[in-house]
């Protein structure tokens, strides 16, 4: 394009072409464009072009931005330019997302300036990126404590792109400051800190700046006092006694905790062996615990967030095996569903102590006058037995009337005794 100047005046061949790239950038955010144009050659008289000075990148939201109060100031490589030669510049501090008029002039080493190019338009865009976008909250840290969060600095609009990260106390930028991003898609990981000094909430801007823009985010973070004082935890069922006595292999063990911030957890643990949390924690609770025979020492260890810890005991003894009507004497001792059920409760402790399941029993609640005992409870009980003694690695037992046939074969005497014999030797 022919731009004509005042004394002297020359032939500026300027085509104006503007494109724009893009990054990520909080509410106002800044911007860039992208502008080329070919440089002039000669005078409006033909003659050549010695004394070429600079160029103004005049620009604004309004159609005619040129001439007016915003331009970019860009020095002329030479003051003679070459046929064809393309000069880039790039524009920041605009506004993102806005549609953007630029138009172009030049300037000689004495200050004549000339007219200016026809308008090119675009809107403008961002050039590199902060995540992650919004709020980050670095949460509750103790006083003399840290919490590090990393960010993400990328390049989303090709070439280089380099600056730097700052922030201020009680943050601190950890590393990844300062950045210099080549091509398109590159990244590099910021580390920040919070170190809090004093038991209040914190809120400061995280800044990326970069071609002469600015990205901010909000950072987040509450010191708290460094807690010292340990919960106070209490067993309460099935006594709050310090001692317990039982013949049930399996126990349900409860209690109460409290703590000055918080209780985060109660845990359960068995000298004996086993351990596990509970359900709950200001009243908390917990099902099945298996029992050893003789004494099994339990332990419920309440936590709070800062690590500090408190404890309740309680030593439960596990007695022998005992049973109804010991032993069952034939033709004079009824069969009873207490018998069955005891032997369950018996044949089930030898399974748990084994590392076995309890067995799933046909008629789970043997009710007397309601279910009357049978030959497959009776069955059941010797195949429950015998997969507890192979567990245990020995040979199972020999029974009287080894064959079971429901309906024919009556339970006797004989047959729970011996039941309760092999249970015994289990023990």
């Amino acid at each position: 394009m022919r731009l004509l100047i005042r004394r002297p005046q020359w032939l500026v061949g300027l085509g104006l072409v503007v494109g724009a790239v893009s990054f990520v950038a909080a509410p106002g955010r800044a911007g860039i464009l992208d502008a080329l144009w070919t440089a002039p050659t000669t005078n409006t008289d033909g003659s050549p072009l010695t004394d070429l000075a600079s160029y103004r990148v005049y620009y604004g939201a309004s159609s005619a931005p040129c001439p007016g109060a915003f331009f970019f100031q860009v020095a002329s490589s030479t003051p003679s330019p070459p046929p064809n030669q393309t000069v880039t510049f790039r524009l920041t501090g605009v506004s993102a997302g806005t549609l953007y008029n630029v138009s172009v002039t030049a300037v000689d080493t004495s200050g004549n300036e000339s007219v200016c190019s026809t308008l090119a338009s675009a809107i403008a865009r961002i050039d590199f990126g902060v995540s992650p976008t919004g709020t980050v909250n670095f949460g509750a840290v103790n006083l003399g404590g840290f919490v590090d969060r990393v960010f993400a600095v990328s390049n989303t609009g090709g070439g280089t792109v380099s600056g730097t990260v700052s922030t201020s106390a009680p943050f601190s930028i950890v590393s990844g400051s300062p950045f210099s991003l080549v091509g398109l898609g590159a990244t590099q990981t910021v580390t920040v800190r919070f170190i809090p000094i004093t038991s209040a909430t914190a809120t400061v801007n995280l800044n990326a700046s970069a071609d002469g823009d600015t990205v901010s985010r909000i950072l987040t973070g509450t010191g708290i006092a460094l807690d010292t004082t340990p919960p106070i935890v209490a067993i309460t069922s099935p006594t709050s006694g310090s001692t317990y006595s039982t013949s049930n292999p399996l126990l349900a063990l409860g209690g109460t905790a409290s703590d000055n911030v918080g209780v985060t957890q109660v845990a359960w643990a068995n000298s004996m062996g086993g351990s596990g949390t509970t359900s709950g924690t200001t009243s908390w609770t917990t099902s099945r615990i298996v029992l050893r025979l003789g004494t099994n020492v339990l332990t419920a260890t309440a936590s709070d967030a800062a690590g500090n810890i408190a404890t309740a005991g309680l030593t439960v003894t596990l007695t022998p095996f005992t049973f109804t009507d010991d032993p069952l004497m034939a033709q004079n001792t009824v069969i009873r569903a207490l018998h069955i059920t005891e032997l369950r409760a018996a044949i089930d402790t030898v399974r748990v102590a084994h590392g076995m399941a309890m067995f799933a029993w046909t008629d789970p609640a043997l009710t007397p006058g309601s279910i009357p005992v049978s030959v497959i409870h009776l069955i059941e009980l010797r195949r429950a037995l015998d997969e507890a003694y192979q567990a245990a690695g020995r040979m199972t037992p020999a029974y009287t009337d080894p064959n079971l046939v429901a309906g024919v074969t009556g339970i006797k005497a004989i047959h729970l005794n011996e039941l309760r014999t092999t249970v015994r030797a289990l023990e």
